[in-house]
């Protein structure tokens, strides 16, 4: 990663722009390093952590976030490899095998699957709850069992990566695999079922949720309903995946452009592309800081879930006082 040298040209204006991009990489990638990794490990992690020890007060919402939120664990992990380890870089630390690199870029598309289809369908099911309250299609043990299916999923589409892989080494020996030798049909698949197919189930039921919240009714008022400031954390989160993943799809989808129409893939061409998977990349990376983040000051409920931990942690085996809060809503219940 984050190498331009296929930028450089003959001129000494293009090469001494290919140094400058090359060097804002480099410290775009050391401050994410210091200071979105820590902050993207911590916060994930704690977002699991606080719900997992809470789980009979997660709601739908507390579900697709940590979903999103072990997505992010996985990408934070891949940061520092991508960031400092790439085969291409004049100063990358290490060097990565063939293997190594199929394995990671598994990893990554697993997770931006996650992501993405984790957001479309906290967008779907908030409409749901929102249009039909007392159906209970929207509950919390369905969610569980619809990310279970997200998962597998995206394990399944992201196994294309490594038939090309293993066709890249057996082609000579079976005459089929001479066809899957370019990465284009995998990046194909990867464009329309990670992004188009969550794009349109997003920007769906955000039309739908935006109908229904001009029709207030009695409904809104019960207590069982999701908390308002669930719509604001929904617009962020949706806002903030979709805008910082939108480049990395397009890189992929201007290359495919790019191989479609005959064009030469090489040079000048494969510079701007490098360099554009590079930054997109990061910004891909830098959506597993903000999305936790997000949730923890816009989401009410997370302080008093982290309070109740704390008070848990230092407990420890003996018996705690009971949660004010937690008395004051049994007896609301009762």
């Amino acid at each position: 990663m984050w190498s331009c040298g296929l930028l450089n040209g003959t001129g000494q204006g293009e090469e001494q722009l290919c140094q400058d991009l090359r060097l804002g990489l480099w410290v775009l990638s050391l401050l994410h390093l210091v200071a979105g990794v820590p902050v993207g490990l911590g916060y994930n992690a704690l977002l699991v952590l606080v719900n997992l020890s809470n789980k009979s007060s997660m709601t739908m919402p507390d579900v697709y976030f940590v979903n999103m939120a072990v997505a992010g664990l996985v990408l934070t992990a891949l940061a520092p490899v991508h960031l400092l380890g790439p085969p291409s870089s004049r100063w990358a630390l290490w060097s990565l095998s063939s293997e190594a690199h199929v394995t990671l870029l598994i990893l990554f598309n697993v997770a931006s699957l996650v992501t993405m289809y984790s957001t479309a369908l906290l967008s779907l099911d908030y409409y749901i709850e929102r249009a039909l309250p007392r159906t209970y299609m929207a509950s919390v043990y369905n969610t569980r069992h619809v990310c279970g299916f997200v998962w597998g999923g995206a394990l399944l589409t992201s196994f294309s990566s490594l038939l090309f892989y293993i066709c890249s080494h057996v082609s000579s020996r079976i005459t089929e695999c001479a066809k899957m030798q370019n990465t284009e049909a995998a990046d194909t698949l990867l464009v329309l079922i990670g992004y188009i197919v969550p794009g349109l189930a997003v920007l769906y039921a955000l039309v739908l949720i935006s109908r229904i919240r001009k029709e207030d009714t009695p409904l809104d008022q019960e207590a069982g309903r999701l908390d308002p400031s669930v719509h604001r954390l929904l617009v962020a989160t949706v806002c903030t995946q979709f805008g910082l993943w939108t480049p990395y799809y397009l890189s992929l989808l201007g290359h495919m452009v790019l191989v479609s129409q005959g064009r030469p893939v090489d040079g000048h061409y494969l510079g701007i592309l490098h360099f554009a998977k590079d930054l997109s990349k990061f910004l891909a990376f830098v959506s597993s800081s903000v999305t936790p983040l997000l949730y923890r000051y816009i989401n009410k409920n997370f302080p008093n879930k982290l309070r109740r931990l704390i008070k848990k942690m230092h407990c420890g085996q003996r018996r705690c006082s009971l949660d004010p809060a937690g008395v004051q809503q049994v007896m609301a219940q009762a």
